[in-house]
């Protein structure tokens, strides 16, 4: 947290929206550095604020807090020189965008890592992601469970990536080639990783256990993804090489220079 208010570079005058309240604690940071006056922060859990906001009393702090969708930003106090999120995104919200004022910093997690982009313009943004890794709970939507009986039907193959490259070294790129994807892991009496799945909410399933025995079922082929992101990636990964370009109809992350790999981030609406 205190990376990203770092990152989040906020100067006297400033006026911040943070997008997911939770305990309170960073809009607390944040109301002493600028001011109450100037800090805005909604969640989406009505329990959460009331209880931020008694805790904020306590701590001498009268910031705006208020319940409801947190991706939809808070018009009335728009515009904001500086936007942090404290929950996991796959993209950053248009309506965030729209309530940026001109060079506005935006500093919020996608995926498993955090990034810092720049307003550049109406619904324009550019950034790069900072090197610490970040993993924070998502913005609350429904999953539905995986239908693992389905894939064990389907027509196993093999594979030379194994489970714990998708646990660690491609983790990051993973959450950003297949937004919001969910994983589950089998383990032996031991605590030993023998199986790994993984599904997305198109209905796709992969599995792949430690043998190199593939399964997929749905629209589409999870394991083929990790597969060519595993050609890319081949050793450790730096998150700073990562880039996020923003546009109003389209945002993209890419990595390396400008014409390397890159990945359409799922688009948002109001």
């Amino acid at each position: 947290m205190l990376t990203m208010l770092e990152a989040l570079d906020v100067h006297d005058g400033n006026r911040v929206f943070e997008l997911g309240t939770g305990t309170g604690y960073n809009t607390a940071l944040l109301s002493h550095r600028l001011g109450e006056k100037r800090v805005t922060s909604v969640d989406v859990d009505p329990g959460l604020v009331a209880a931020a906001i008694g805790r904020l009393k306590q701590a001498g702090h009268s910031p705006t807090l208020a319940a409801g969708d947190d991706a939809l930003g808070y018009p009335r106090r728009a515009p904001y020189d500086r936007i942090i999120a404290t929950a996991g995104l796959h993209a950053i919200p248009p309506a965030l965008l729209e309530q940026a004022a001109d060079g506005a910093v935006i500093v919020a997690p996608l995926g498993y890592g955090i990034v810092r982009a720049q307003v550049t313009g109406l619904g324009h943004a550019t950034g790069r992601f900072l090197p610490t890794p970040a993993h924070f709970m998502a913005l609350r939507s429904p999953v539905a469970p995986p239908d693992l009986d389905a894939v064990r039907n389907e027509e196993p193959r093999t594979t030379s990536v194994a489970p714990h490259d998708v646990l660690g070294r491609l983790k990051f790129p993973l959450s950003l080639a297949l937004p919001g994807y969910t994983s589950c892991t089998w383990t032996d009496d031991q605590g030993q990783v023998t199986a790994v799945g993984l599904w997305t909410a198109d209905g796709s399933v992969a599995t792949v256990d430690t043998t190199g025995t593939v399964r997929q079922s749905g629209p589409v082929r999870l394991w083929d993804r990790v597969e060519e992101l595993a050609k890319t990636f081949t050793d450790d990964i730096a998150r700073d090489d990562f880039a996020l370009t923003i546009t109003p109809t389209w945002q993209t992350v890419t990595y390396g220079e400008a014409d390397g790999p890159s990945w359409r981030l799922p688009t948002l609406s109001h």
